[in-house]
């Protein structure tokens, strides 16, 4: 399992010879002027919530490759209004694809369009493939909802949001790892924008004072499970 950073919450996955974006926010992206969204390929884009630093690309890109949208049942009904193919999901659902399991898991954050419209309630997800298992978080507070994972998938890699103000920090990102018993953290959702920026340093140490691993990698940089 390939995992790049595309900047943001923006991550591509390669699972054998699929390959899947998860909330490509690119374009738009000042920090990610190096990643031309024409070149990437997707058979499926995994959509956690309707904001507009989640969703920015998904048209453009779904339309050129003729990717499948997974996401909840508002933001799908949303795409295939526009001709794009989705795939349905809500809270606790699990299905089978073709690279492997996906479970549509509970976040606790907002979630609307970018013209106000309803975008369902947001979510993350538990992907696994390739004999290994993923949390991809999404936006999200710190939840006790977060325990109920391990007791159904040993993870891998857990990839948290660590921007705080809008999401977690990095004080409850070393909560939620706990919670959901995985030790190997990648973080995301931090950064891009003001009111998101980090001490890199400093989550790092707080991180390995836990006995905890953080990555924080650069855009377009990879790691591999």
């Amino acid at each position: 399992m390939k995992i790049t950073f595309y900047g943001h919450a923006s991550l591509g996955i390669q699972i054998d010879d699929v390959n899947i974006l998860v909330d490509p926010f690119i374009s738009p992206n000042e920090k990610a002027s190096h990643i031309d969204i024409e070149t990437l390929e997707a058979d499926y884009i995994l959509v956690t919530h309707a904001h507009q630093d989640h969703i920015a690309d998904v048209e453009t890109i779904a339309k050129r490759t003729q990717a499948v949208v997974v996401s909840n049942f508002e933001i799908v009904g949303y795409f295939e209004k526009l001709g794009i193919e989705g795939h349905p999901m809500n809270h606790g659902g699990k299905w089978d694809f073709e690279f492997g399991a996906v479970k549509y898991v509970n976040a606790i954050h907002t979630s609307s369009f970018p013209d106000g419209s309803y975008g369902g309630q947001p979510g993350g997800f538990v992907l696994e493939g390739e004999h290994k298992n993923i949390y991809i978080a999404g936006d999200t507070a710190l939840t006790f909802d977060m325990k109920l994972i391990p007791m159904q998938t040993q993870l891998d890699l857990a990839i948290l949001p660590i921007g705080d103000n809008f999401t977690m920090g990095v004080d409850d990102a070393i909560l939620a790892s706990d919670f959901v018993e995985c030790n190997k953290v990648m973080g995301y959702h931090y950064d891009t924008f003001g009111y998101i920026e980090i001490d890199h340093e400093d989550a790092k140490r707080k991180f390995f004072e836990k006995d905890k691993d953080l990555m924080l990698l650069e855009i377009g940089e990879h790691i591999e499970l």
